[in-house]
């Protein structure tokens, strides 16, 4: 028998209350310091816990599925998901946070990924 674990939900904020995760595309010196380059290389970076945010770069081309040229928003934000949970780059090409993606390509979770998720929360 497996079994299933739900670690979050996201949901829109009206703004109204406060979030967990805030999620927004920025660019050249933002305020965080960490600054945006332009399109290439630094794609997002997120803040790992307890802070919660994630910053995609907007000059970037985004897409959402492998599309030649463009960078896949989902696996970015995915990989930056696991840096909000806590996360390290992981020195497997296969796997969600490895450090770099090409242009084009799409990635799902790993076992590298799930099985570092189990560790850090003892699951």
């Amino acid at each position: 028998m497996g079994f299933e674990y739900t670690i979050f939900y996201f949901f829109r904020n009206s703004g109204k209350k406060s979030s967990d995760i805030k999620i927004g595309f920025e660019s050249g010196d933002h305020g965080d310091d960490n600054r945006f380059d332009g399109p290439g290389n630094v794609l997002a970076h997120a803040v790992p816990p307890t802070d919660g945010r994630l910053h995609c770069d907007s000059e970037e081309l985004w897409s959402i599925g492998a599309i030649p040229n463009y960078v896949d928003l989902e696996t970015v934000a995915l990989h930056e998901i696991g840096h909000l949970l806590g996360l390290d780059h992981s020195e497997v090409q296969d796997a969600i946070m490895f450090p770099t993606i090409p242009l084009g390509a799409v990635k799902d979770l790993h076992a590298d990924g799930v099985q570092g998720i189990k560790t850090l929360y003892n699951i």
